[in-house]
């Protein structure tokens, strides 16, 4: 089965994704560095950074993932908000290279401001050209493109976006990619029976290539097939059903590759019992193996 684990709350700091990580029965874990919604954040202490790195150990909890803020639009042709976004995702791979995480996901971006003929392959070469220079100022750590649904003007939606900012990055072999099911079931990409989930993986392979698959977001969609909504619902209570959980976590192609829901918070009652939907959700994934 491969590796599986959550986004999981700061709150309290850094530590605390991981020791809730544990503490549901993940094997991996995802979080932000900071506040998500904020640009600023206060610097990461030596021993806070010592701290995590400890607690991993000692709970066992491997392949963390930092997910940059959502604020973050290194797309824009806006001057203000490409040149604050930039020295935000900058400082976003700092903070990760300084706990030890070796990659951190983002979601590549909108051409917003954008007046040109063709906005998709300007405002793919300014995120290409933003990751570069990010890059730069650290050595352990990779950015892996998330694919996103596609919702208003985002890009990301299409396996070829993704294709062209490797291709255009000074630093391909540090350049990988995240699966969200939900984004590529709402882009238009059917994994919902074994043809079709087949089918979508040998296009991948084509464009972009199985062997960038760094990470995988577990998510079922609220809306449907080609919706270009972005709205994740629990495993098996959207229209992704459980099919495609079923055949990627039997998956030999990605055994080796963590798997993180980012399925709503929250608990249920299962016979008289509160339950966190994060275990459920867990429990439901390892039944399907």
């Amino acid at each position: 089965m491969p590796f599986i684990g959550a986004h999981l709350s700061i709150s309290g700091g850094l530590e605390q994704a991981v020791l809730a990580a544990a503490e549901i029965g993940f094997d991996c874990v995802q979080l932000f560095s900071k506040n998500s919604n904020q640009w600023k954040a206060k610097p990461i202490a030596p021993s806070e950074a010592e701290l995590f790195r400890t607690t991993l150990r000692e709970k066992r909890i491997s392949h963390p993932l930092i997910h940059d803020s959502y604020l973050i639009n290194l797309g824009s042709a806006k001057s203000d908000l490409y040149e604050k976004s930039l020295a935000a995702f900058t400082e976003e791979l700092r903070r990760a290279e300084l706990l030890g995480v070796p990659n951190v996901v983002m979601h590549p971006g909108t051409p917003t401001g954008d007046t040109t003929d063709d906005q998709t392959e300007s405002g793919l070469r300014r995120i290409a050209s933003a990751i570069d220079q990010s890059l730069e100022s650290v050595a352990n750590v990779s950015v892996l493109l998330e694919t996103t649904a596609g919702q208003g003007a985002n890009l990301g939606w299409k396996f070829e976006h993704l294709a062209r900012i490797i291709e255009l990055s000074k630093f391909p072999d540090r350049l990988g990619v995240c699966i969200d099911t939900c984004h590529i079931h709402a882009a238009g990409y059917n994994i919902t029976d074994q043809k079709s989930y087949e089918n979508t993986f040998a296009e991948f392979d084509r464009i972009v290539g199985l062997e960038r698959i760094q990470a995988f977001h577990l998510n079922d969609s609220v809306k449907g097939l080609g919706s270009r909504v972005d709205r994740h619902a629990h495993l098996g209570h959207g229209t992704l059903g459980l099919e495609p959980f079923r055949l990627l976590v039997n998956d030999t192609r990605f055994q080796e590759i963590p798997m993180y829901l980012e399925t709503p918070k929250g608990t249920t009652e299962i016979k008289g019992e509160t339950i966190d939907w994060d275990f459920v959700n867990l429990q439901i994934l390892r039944k399907l193996v």
